[in-house]
C-alpha cells in the first residue's frame, strides 16, 4: 500500500510530506513515476513530495496516515532505512 504523511516538514520554502510504500521499493518507485515525481525525490525509503502535490497522490491512490503510522507500517514491514551517523563507526572500536 502507498501511504503518504500531511505536509508538514519544512525545507527549501516549502512544506513536504513523505510517500512510502509498506509493500515495496519497487511499488513506491512504480507510484512516484506515475506522479512524475523525480527521482532525486527518493530518501532511503521514502520521496520527498510538496506540499502542493499532497491531493494529486491522494487522489492517486496514496492513503493518508499520521506521520508516526508512516514509520511504523515502514519498520514492520522491514523497509525502514534510517540515516546513518557519519563516519559510520569502526566495527573493531566497539
Amino acid at each position: 500500500m502507498i501511504l503518504i504523511d500531511p505536509p508538514l516538514v519544512p525545507s527549501r520554502g516549502h512544506l513536504w510530506s513523505h510517500l512510502a510504500s509498506d509493500t515495496s521499493y519497487d511499488e513506491l518507485h512504480v507510484f512516484a513515476r506515475l506522479l512524475g515525481i523525480p527521482d532525486r525525490g527518493f530518501d532511503r525509503d521514502h520521496y520527498d513530495v510538496p506540499a502542493e502535490r499532497y491531493d494529486a497522490a491522494v487522489a492517486a491512490g496514496a492513503v493518508p496516515v499520521t506521520s508516526r503510522e508512516l514509520i511504523v507500517r515502514l519498520r514492520d514491514a522491514g523497509l525502514r532505512r534510517r540515516k546513518r551517523s557519519w563516519p559510520a563507526p569502526d566495527p573493531e572500536e566497539e
